[in-house]
């Protein structure tokens, strides 16, 4: 069974997702249609990643540890640890992605890959910029791509 809950942060509401004891969706919109897979119902999980949110929005985490479970294609899991390799408070670009996970000229692809983020935050892709150093496209719009950034370089 898949549960889901509401969290109310500092750059609007969020839907988290659990799945069988693991964190497996955060996304900006209850019009998302891959919530439409989820029963709304706070699990011990889903408390635990709410408490971890907290500390994050509050500049005392800099790490997650709730287990988190994705889905997708074998290039997009590539990338999205990849994602959580991005240290706190620092940012790097779609070049640079692209060629951690060997792929040197898939910026795009790369891109691609963060916009399926399915755990926003948790697996940071508001980190990755444009090789020109401009926020670019976030699921939860570049007010809070740019709200994140700002918090964990001042904690950092």
């Amino acid at each position: 069974m898949k549960h889901f809950c509401q969290y109310d942060s500092p750059v609007g509401r969020l839907f988290l997702g659990e799945e069988n004891g693991f964190l497996s969706l955060l996304v900006f919109s209850a019009d998302d249609p891959r919530l439409q897979q989820y029963v709304q119902k706070t699990t011990p999980i889903l408390s635990d990643a709410k408490k971890e949110l907290d500390e994050y929005f509050a500049g005392k985490r800099r790490t997650f540890e709730i287990p988190l479970k994705v889905q997708g294609t074998e290039f997009q899991e590539r990338v999205w640890r990849e994602l959580q390799k991005i240290s706190y408070g620092k940012t790097c670009t779609y070049k640079d992605i692209a060629a951690r996970v060997d792929c040197p000229r898939g910026s795009r692809a790369v891109g691609l890959a963060n916009n399926r983020n399915p755990i926003s935050i948790f697996i940071p892709c508001h980190r990755v910029i444009s090789g020109n150093g401009k926020l670019t496209g976030y699921a939860g719009g570049l007010d809070a791509k740019r709200y994140l950034l700002e918090l964990e370089q001042k904690n950092a």
